[in-house]
């Protein structure tokens, strides 16, 4: 779609056009409005990093179908291996015939997660469907109901996922919800509950869960805790090292499962193909969904071999879960990653994207934080540095002024005042600087109409 010296957008029309806006009409009476799309442009096609919409307009996209598309849209050797499947076998359910597909993919997960124990490996359709089986999965090898979660965590949207999940936007009008889910703070240190200082704070928001074992829930009585290695939705929140080493130590002390939600960062997101292998954590189980199977609907539970054998014959299925097609597309997939060196490009995207970034907050008032690793990187927006009051409306002008340039970016956090970049690991240098002039130019529009805002007032 471009040469290396060329601008990857072209625009012919407003963004969105005319015949986005015409279809968007027939969406509105047709599919449900809770449904949102951040961007009304209707896709016909995309390619690498670049996507074009049905008013012939091309847009450099750092959303990547939510981290969906680490290897990029329609990679050939992908697509290839999509085609060749569905011409042999498009789907035959493996719990009632089984196929090699499903089994080498399987074999490729427990070689490649984190861990040197045995292990196996359930496939499903979606991350939530992953989720919600390795909780199955982790009461029933540990004859407990309790699941501890965190605060600010997405696990997904059906009923124990949104249980687990932090943000109550979602789960509004939803209830009742699962029983027996707690929660205890995650490491936000740009915004501690506890209102501390890291490294002082000597990761303090990692004791609540001893607190939590006295005051509410018996540890024993705990099957399992979930967590993201870096939280998605949440805002791209790190924490340091020492929290993890802290939670982690006082599950094992008390036979708690560790499942480790790696459906976001996993992949090469963060650097290297799972995130919690820079961590050092190995978990019991690991969740594996979004860029495993280069767009298409596949997610994966991974774990000890004994905890994955605890349910019995037909004790876990799924009808389209591990679909040939699918299978097929994530193993070409885990041959890209290791082609492309998808752990070293994710390191230097990062490494670029924090020296193009380095003088931001000085130019830019709004800038609370700068913060991630590897190629998950985010800005968090806020009115006032003192009092990080979320500068929620914004950055929602941030993202439309990205949007009218021709770059496809989406907001996280919990406040919806972070800038997420979630850009395919195949872009290149120069789409990745294209893509980062956008938002400097945005973010410039949106400071000078707030300074114009605050002289008029003055």
């Amino acid at each position: 779609m471009k040469t290396m010296t060329e601008s990857s957008i072209h625009l012919k029309t407003a963004i969105p056009g005319p015949l986005s806006r015409q279809l968007q009409q027939c969406r509105e009476e047709s599919v449900p409005r809770g449904i949102a799309s951040v961007l009304p442009i209707f896709v016909q096609r995309a390619n690498g990093i670049i996507i074009e919409d049905i008013d012939g307009n091309q847009l450099l996209d750092f959303v990547g179908g939510i981290g969906s598309q680490n290897l990029g849209h329609c990679r050939p050797e992908v697509v290839a291996a999509i085609r060749e499947q569905a011409e042999q076998l498009v789907h035959a359910c493996f719990i009632a015939t089984p196929y090699q597909g499903y089994v080498r993919l399987a074999e490729e997960l427990n070689r490649r997660t984190p861990g040197n124990f045995p292990k196996k490996t359930f496939l499903v359709n979606s991350g939530a469907e992953a989720v919600e089986n390795a909780v199955k999965i982790a009461r029933h090898y540990t004859r407990r109901q309790a699941v501890i979660a965190f605060e600010d965590a997405f696990h997904g949207r059906t009923q124990v996922a949104l249980s687990l999940t932090g943000k109550s936007h979602y789960k509004s009008g939803f209830g009742p919800l699962a029983s027996e889910i707690y929660r205890v703070p995650y490491a936000y240190c740009y915004r501690c509950p506890y209102h501390l200082t890291y490294p002082s704070c000597e990761a303090e928001c990692a004791q609540r869960i001893e607190s939590l074992f006295k005051r509410e829930v018996d540890a024993e009585a705990v099957a399992a805790v979930i967590f993201e290695p870096v939280q998605g939705e949440g805002g791209f929140i790190v924490p340091p090292p020492e929290w993890f080493q802290a939670i982690i130590s006082e599950c094992r002390k008390h036979g708690i499962l560790i499942i480790v939600d790696e459906i976001q960062t996993g992949f090469c997101r963060t650097g290297p193909l799972f995130a919690c292998e820079r961590l050092g954590i190995e978990p019991d189980l690991i969740l594996t969904a979004k860029s495993i199977a280069g767009g298409l609907p596949l997610g994966a539970v991974t774990g000890r071999a004994e905890i994955m054998d605890s349910p019995g014959p037909g004790g876990l299925g799924t009808t389209f879960g591990g679909n040939p097609v699918a299978c097929a597309a994530a193993l070409e997939i885990l041959k890209g990653v290791d082609s492309l060196h998808l752990p070293e490009r994710s390191a230097r995207i990062g490494h670029l994207f924090e020296s193009i970034t380095r003088d931001w907050p000085d130019r830019f008032p709004l800038i609370g934080q700068i913060r991630g690793v590897g190629a998950m990187r985010a800005i968090e927006l806020v009115r006032d540095r003192a009092t990080k009051e979320p500068a929620d409306a914004e950055t929602r002008e941030v993202l439309a002024a990205c949007h009218r340039r021709g770059l496809v970016i989406i907001s996280a956090g919990t406040y919806g005042n972070v800038i997420r970049m979630l850009v395919p690991l195949v872009a290149t240098d120069e789409q990745i600087r294209e893509g980062l002039d956008v938002l400097d130019q945005a973010l410039t529009e949106v400071h000078s109409a707030s300074a114009a805002d605050r002289s008029a007032t003055a």
